[in-house]
């Protein structure tokens, strides 16, 4: 049970974001362009990272969406399995093994990031916007899964939720509707 009051229909984030609206926009705004913007990584592969250290951090809302938004990007269910299971013998380049090894170590601790972390991405061709955007993407991961466990949000056990809101951020990304989400009445 949430520690606020929170709209029953809207679990994980998305309460949480329709609950402050001023908080949610910039949230919204940052996310979109982290996971959907201009990027030499494809939306596939940032959402890897968002499932990696969603995984890692135990927030089953976030893991569970993110994984199925990688997987319906992908075009697979296993790379996202995978990845979190393995990142060493995942079937994703080396360049994406060495960006999510920094994505491992930044969601344990910013000054868990080594220099030679970095240069294995580097020599694998990842560039510094890349590996820049993996720590952030990373860090923002973090705050929202402490956001949506920190306030004990719900996250529903059927799979078939998640299908669908794994549906509804690959095709409209993370912008709010026009005029919000539908308010259920009793």
């Amino acid at each position: 049970m949430p520690h606020i009051p929170l709209p029953e229909q809207l679990p994980g984030i998305t309460g949480l974001l329709e609950n402050r609206l001023d908080t949610a926009q910039p949230i919204r705004e940052l996310t979109q362009l982290l996971l959907r913007g201009e990027s030499t990584l494809s939306q596939g592969e940032r959402e890897l990272i968002a499932a990696l250290v969603s995984s890692r951090n135990c927030t089953n809302f976030c893991e569970a969406a993110h994984t199925k938004a990688a997987d319906l990007l992908l075009g697979d269910d296993v790379t996202a399995r995978a990845v979190k299971q393995d990142i060493e013998t995942a079937p994703v380049s080396e360049k994406m093994k060495a960006l999510l090894q920094i994505a491992a170590f930044t969601q344990q601790s910013g000054k868990a990031v080594t220099p030679e972390a970095v240069a294995r991405a580097r020599e694998a061709g990842a560039t510094d916007r890349e590996i820049h955007d993996t720590v952030l993407i990373t860090a923002l991961f973090s705050l929202y899964n402490k956001y949506v466990d920190g306030l004990a949000t719900v996250a529903p056990a059927d799979p078939a939720y998640y299908q669908m809101l794994g549906e509804r951020i690959t095709s409209r990304g993370y912008v709010r509707p026009p005029g919000g989400y539908p308010v259920q009445t009793h």
